[in-house]
């Protein structure tokens, strides 16, 4: 494998079409402001660099970075690349990560606006994450150990499970399908409307009119904080662990609390259960 090493490089596609090649300590930046440093390339390896331009990593295969920053400046970062492993590594462009496959990311600090639209195969752990519209429509993702902080994160995601996570976000999970999130805090407004075969297990759930309009939805001995107006036209099964502020009109199932402080009764069609039990 050729070495690159302590060079700047700043003109349009620098290394574009490389093919094994090992990159450490260099800088993407400079005055010609070149773009898609290494588009259409193959077993690239990256280390300590420093990226302050425009797409950098477009149709990549076989892509190692570590230890390296993207800046704001690095905008729409990796694009339509596979097999893609990052670790210890800053991405703050918006847009940093769309259309790729085969993804795994650990110890990262990602601030950035939409993050990870359709992407297949990713594995997150021990990240940091700021950003709005997080991962929508992306399918098989594996997390453990992300904290995130946004609004409207993973719309339209599917077959994926979260385990201890830490997410503020609202309007999380919108239309997510066969989702499992276990151990985890989730807190935000409006959590996981219209969703389909998502499960809770022993979360903890903080916020306003969760979970409503969801089908197959299932709860497993979880806290609900702060929660009111909750369920509404739901097809659920839970076990609540902690008092519930309201919950209203729950279409079909069963919901066991050991306390709700209203139930809202106004629809003719709901027909679920709501137990208390102390």
């Amino acid at each position: 494998m050729e070495t690159i090493k302590n060079q700047t490089f700043d003109r349009e596609r620098a290394l574009y079409g490389s093919s094994g090649i090992e990159v450490i300590d260099c800088a993407f930046d400079g005055p010609a402001d070149g773009e898609s440093a290494f588009k259409e390339s193959r077993d690239i390896r990256v280390e300590n660099c420093f990226f302050n331009l425009r797409y950098p990593f477009w149709h990549d295969d076989r892509l190692k970075i570590t230890g390296s920053e993207m800046t704001e400046l690095c905008r729409a970062a990796l694009w339509y690349s596979h097999d893609i492993e990052i670790t210890d590594t800053r991405l703050h462009g918006i847009k940093a990560l769309r259309e790729c496959g085969r993804v795994r990311m650990q110890g990262c600090d990602v601030i950035s606006p939409e993050f990870g639209w359709s992407v297949q195969e990713m594995e997150m752990k021990d990240c940091s994450v700021q950003g709005e519209y997080f991962m929508m429509r992306s399918d098989r993702l594996r997390f453990k150990k992300v904290r995130l902080q946004g609004k409207y994160s993973f719309q339209y995601i599917e077959d994926s499970v979260f385990e201890n996570c830490d997410f503020d976000t609202k309007d999380a999970f919108w239309h997510a399908k066969n989702v499992t999130i276990r151990n985890s805090v989730v807190k935000g407004e409006y959590l996981a409307w219209y969703c389909e075969n998502v499960t809770f297990d022993h979360c903890k759930i903080i916020g306003t009119q969760p979970l409503c309009y969801c089908r197959n939805l299932k709860l497993i001995d979880c806290e609900l904080i702060d929660t009111d107006l909750s369920f509404e036209k739901s097809e659920v099964e839970a076990t609540i662990t902690t008092p519930v502020l309201s919950i209203k009109n729950p279409l079909s199932g069963r919901i066991v609390a050991p306390a709700v402080g209203e139930i809202i009764r106004d629809d003719e069609a709901s027909c679920g259960k709501i137990i208390v039990e102390e």
